[in-house]
């Protein structure tokens, strides 16, 4: 046994910063994020359970909720590294993030590892020289509250997804997924898209006056009076678009013309001044979901985005840790910032005391300090973003000026309201304007705090008003009427949904980044602009769950999980029996109405009464019955000028609208708010492109062109008998409105005999492919330049094709249509080229489909970043094929050979680094996307060539998809895991 200790980190660059932060006489080395899960899939359950009645959730609920934690078979050949180093090592450091998730890691090492040396926990919240040394100096024990009320919540999750998902597949659509949290924030989601669809618009008019004093000073002020009654404005409307202030005056625009006519003869005077000063205090230091709003406000970051910037941040020692709940700021970063403060804009800009800040997080979770650049002195941002650059620089820079304004003095200033008077009529008309005054600026020197109300951020500019003095004269130089539309509830952002889901005590900070990128991948909700927007299938689940499963998408009773599971980290709940009052029912009614008092327990009660008296196996079991999938699926829209019904319906292939027998498909990128009885109309009425063309003279058949799942094509004869019609394709350039019987004839008589070869003695033929046009004798084949080429090749040209190399399937890259400027993650020229699948952004590595409201016209350099880094976090990592070990490897190859898979685990952490302590929502396989069967499994296991075999048989049924190799603690399943 050497003198050395061995430490143990999540991730391969957290090591790298430590390991550089320690003497030699440690040894640093990263579990590669979680090593041991529960099953993924049926083929990850141990041949000995695989016949009890809980391995499908890979839960023993009968015996305590015991769970099977199975070892990923990429990270066996890493522990087996891992138990290596240890057997010659003095003590053992687990130094995983000071989370419940690092703390669940760390207790999963312990299991795993079996140490017979001393085992002792390190905990820091900054990953800086002197925090490493104090950890080191000052370890703890695992502390196995906070270990239960991880594993509590990941079996819970598994529980939820694993009973509530089979039921959508089976009433809505296959391959479907519920989660706590996953559909609690689509239900929001689709909630304020109801409440769109249900405004209705109201219109209302004022006037802008424009004023002139004695010295020509100019400036605006708008109608709020008539008579003494207030004119309606904005805030008198209820959020259905209803005038809630009977008291308020809606003018027309035909009364404010007159006004304004009248006006241009009115005498006008000051009727008030109000002057008050104010003051305005900084923003408090981020934490998690502040700096994701911010991020998104004022960088265009996504969450996910947000979140890989942090974690690189942080794993370089540049801020503290950034997943926490706190705003707290340690003595050390209190003196760093005022330090700074008095050296940067001097002492009237620092306070007398130190600012201290609150946390009014509801279900606030670990200790931790708020995010802030790390150490006992701030790194300059331009130190970072010449180290670090791009996302990471930019990120740094937002959490350095909010750390330092932070403790700066208020901005101060004055506010001046102005009325002015007119008679017009007999008749009183009142304008009101008001101003900012700043007379000192405090914290706005470093920081102005972002808003999603762009009304609220004019407000709080600097607008100084004329001097004047009551009953001064005034000169009426201009009278415009406004017209104004009420506006419907806004569509949730990321920074906004982000900030409901914390208000309503839902989800984790950890959580809400990846809770948002699975609710997108799902197709639950996609993005126009920054707005999400629900799909039609997300209503369909969202109304399956309110009608048969309330308590499961209530806000109040998915946040009293949450203050359920911290009762269990901090010792006042215990995991088991509270999985079984979830699960079984066991008078979980009875005890949860106990410790309540009063009206609470009354609203408690109400929510999940139901759930606690029956429990969710139970509830699942007795209501799917009773689920009408047909009526689930249907979202009644209205009737038509004739009284018809149109019904939204969710189908198989996607959305779309029935009138009686009259079908048509709803637009992918249409949102429902615009899906109303007009434009519903609009799409069953419009032709459908299903229509007889005539007949072919040779065959008697009729010709038709037709609307598929693919896109229009042509066919003869009848569907429906023995023999399956003739179908041909359409080329791009042709319109299915404007397709002829020769057109038709022409595509139904590909491929084309272009002629013999004269060396092989085969036919050469030109026809339409999947990849496109191309020339094929035997088993050779060239691609064609243009798609009306298969009609025109001639034999000698033919021959010059096959005279050419094959290109092996790779395509000849396309010209870029534009540039956009330069990716700061990758380094590279970011291009918009047009591919086999449609529009892409490109940065020369990675590949990025445009969404379905991105334009050519309105993709920019942040779109493109954008659609770039949900690819990098979502990509795949390629598993590395098996090597047969050589009988007598060195210890010193087998070292190299782990440096190495670290290596490739440190892209896959960069890849999806984000998801650290994600709290995805879980679903199991559908029956579509089941592995093998394990007949197959075994006859795979035989031999090598049968693998081969088995392989294909189980790709043709759409069975066995090759899973992607686990990144990182950050992107493995930790709470809600999606598959």
């Amino acid at each position: 046994m050497s003198d050395k200790s061995l430490v143990i980190v999540e991730s391969p660059a957290k090591a790298k910063t430590i390991a550089a932060f320690l003497g030699s006489e440690f040894i640093v080395e990263s579990s590669i994020g979680h090593i041991r899960d529960l099953p993924k899939r049926a083929s990850d359950v141990p041949l000995k359970y695989k016949k009890t009645a809980w391995a499908r959730l890979g839960v023993d609920v009968d015996n305590d909720f015991k769970p099977l934690y199975v070892i990923d078979g990429d990270k066996k050949e890493h522990i087996q590294r891992l138990k290596t180093l240890l057997a010659d090592a003095r003590q053992l450091y687990l130094a995983t993030d000071e989370d419940r998730e690092g703390e669940s890691i760390a207790w999963h090492l312990l299991e795993v590892l079996n140490p017979k040396v001393p085992v002792l926990r390190m905990a820091f919240h900054e990953i800086t020289k002197k925090a490493i040394e104090q950890a080191i100096q000052n370890p703890r024990e695992i502390d196995q509250r906070l270990v239960n009320a991880q594993e509590a919540r990941r079996i819970l999750d598994r529980l939820y997804g694993y009973e509530v998902s089979p039921v959508l597949w089976k009433k809505v659509m296959p391959k479907l997924s519920a989660g706590r949290v996953q559909s609690v924030s689509t239900r929001m989601v689709v909630d304020r898209e109801v409440q769109r669809m249900r405004f209705v618009v109201a219109r209302y008019w004022d006037i802008d006056a424009t004023f002139q004093t004695e010295d020509e000073t100019r400036f605006v002020a708008s109608l709020v009076s008539v008579g003494g009654q207030r004119v309606a404005s904005g805030k008198d409307f209820d959020e259905d678009g209803k005038l809630e202030r009977k008291d308020a005056l809606i003018l027309s625009e035909q009364r404010v013309s007159e006004l304004a006519q009248a006006l241009g003869d009115a005498s006008f005077h000051v009727n008030s001044v109000e002057q008050k000063p104010y003051k305005r205090s900084p923003a408090p230091p981020f934490m998690t979901s502040t700096l994701q709003q911010e991020a998104s406000r004022k960088l265009r970051f996504s969450s996910a985005r947000t979140m890989r910037a942090a974690q690189d941040l942080y794993e370089a020692g540049y801020i503290t840790y950034m997943r926490t709940d706190s705003t707290t700021l340690s003595d050390t970063a209190l003196a760093a910032a005022r330090s700074l403060i008095k050296e940067l804009y001097g002492d009237e800009y620092l306070p007398e005391k130190p600012r201290r800040y609150a946390n009014k997080v509801k279900n606030a979770q670990e200790a931790h300090e708020a995010i802030r650049p790390a150490g006992d002195s701030f790194v300059h941002p331009s130190k970072v973003e010449a180290e670090m650059g791009g996302d990471r620089g930019k990120l740094y820079e937002l959490i350095w000026m909010r750390t330092v304004a932070c403790q700066m003095e208020d901005s101060r200033g004055q506010s001046v309201k102005l009325t002015i008077a007119a008679t017009v009529d007999g008749q009183q008309l009142d304008f009101a304007v008001t101003g900012n005054t700043i007379t000192f600026p405090g914290f706005l020197r470093a920081y102005v705090e972002g808003s999603d109300d762009p009304g609220q951020e004019l407000e709080q500019r600097d607008r100084p008003l004329p001097a004047v003095a009551e009953g001064q004269s005034l000169a009426g130089v201009a009278f415009d009427p406004k017209g104004h539309e009420t506006q419907p509830p806004p569509r949730y952002t990321e920074a906004s949904l982000v900030k409901r889901l914390e208000e309503l005590g839902v989800g984790r900070p950890s959580t809400y980044a990846s809770i948002i990128s699975t609710i997108q991948q799902r197709g639950y909700v996609w993005k126009k602009g920054s707005a999400l927007v629900p799909s039609f299938k997300a209503f369909a689940v969202v109304q399956l769950l309110e009608k048969h499963f309330s308590d499961l998408v209530d806000y109040a009773f998915t946040a009293r999980m949450e203050d359920e599971l911290d009762g269990i980290a901090a010792g006042r709940e215990e995991a088991v029996p509270w999985l079984k009052r979830f699960y079984f029912g066991e008078d979980g009614a009875a005890e949860r109405s106990q410790s309540k008092r009063g009206a609470e327990a009354d609203a408690d009660e109400k929510s999940d009464g139901r759930m606690a008296a029956v429990g969710l196996r139970s509830l699942v079991a007795e209501r799917l019955n009773e689920i009408d999938a047909r009526a689930i699926n249907s979202l009644p829209l209205g009737r038509d000028e004739q009284g018809r019904e149109v019904i939204i319906r969710v189908g198989r292939y996607g959305p779309y609208l029935q009138r009686e027998d009259v079908t048509a498909s709803i637009p992918e990128d249409l949102p429902p708010d615009e899906m109303t009885i007009a434009k519903a109309s609009e799409l069953l009425e419009a032709p459908s492109g299903d229509r007889l063309l005539g007949t072919d003279e040779e065959s008697g058949l009729p010709v038709y062109v037709r609307s598929g799942r693919f896109g229009s094509y042509v066919q003869l004869g009848e569907a429906g008998g023995k023999e399956k019609p003739r179908t041909g394709s359409l080329l791009k350039s042709m319109q299915p409105s404007e397709m002829t019987l020769a057109d038709a004839l022409k595509m139904l008589s590909l491929p084309r005999v272009v002629g013999e070869h004269p060396e092989q003695k085969q036919p050469v033929t030109a026809q339409l492919g999947r990849y496109g046009p191309y020339i094929s004798c035997g088993k050779d084949s060239r691609s064609l330049e243009k798609e009306e080429d298969v009609f025109s090749v001639t034999l000698e040209q033919a021959m010059v094709l096959f005279a050419q190399p094959k290109t092996r399937g790779q395509r000849k890259a396309s010209e870029p249509i534009k540039e956009l400027g330069v990716d700061e993650y990758s380094g590279g020229t970011i291009t918009l080229r047009e591919g086999r699948f449609g529009l892409y952004v490109t940065d020369g590595e990675t590949n990025a489909s445009l969404r379905k409201d991105d334009t050519p016209d309105s993709i920019d350099n942040a779109r493109a970043q954008e659609l770039l880094h949900q690819r990098r976090e979502r990509a795949p990592v390629k598993k590395k094929k098996a090597k047969k070990k050589a009988a007598a490897s060195s210890e010193k190859a087998a070292a190299g050979k782990g440096k190495k898979k670290a290596g490739k685990a440190k892209a896959a952490a960069d890849t999806a680094a984000e998801a650290n302590g994600s709290d995805e929502d879980e679903a199991p396989r559908s029956r579509a996307s089941q592995p093998p069967s394990k007949a197959a499994a075994k006859k795979a296991s035989a031999k090598k060539p049968q693998k081969k075999l088995v392989a294909k048989k189980a790709k043709s049924k759409g069975t066995g998809k090759k899973s992607s190799k686990p990144s990182p603690r950050d992107s493995e399943p930790a709470g809600d895991s999606v598959e």
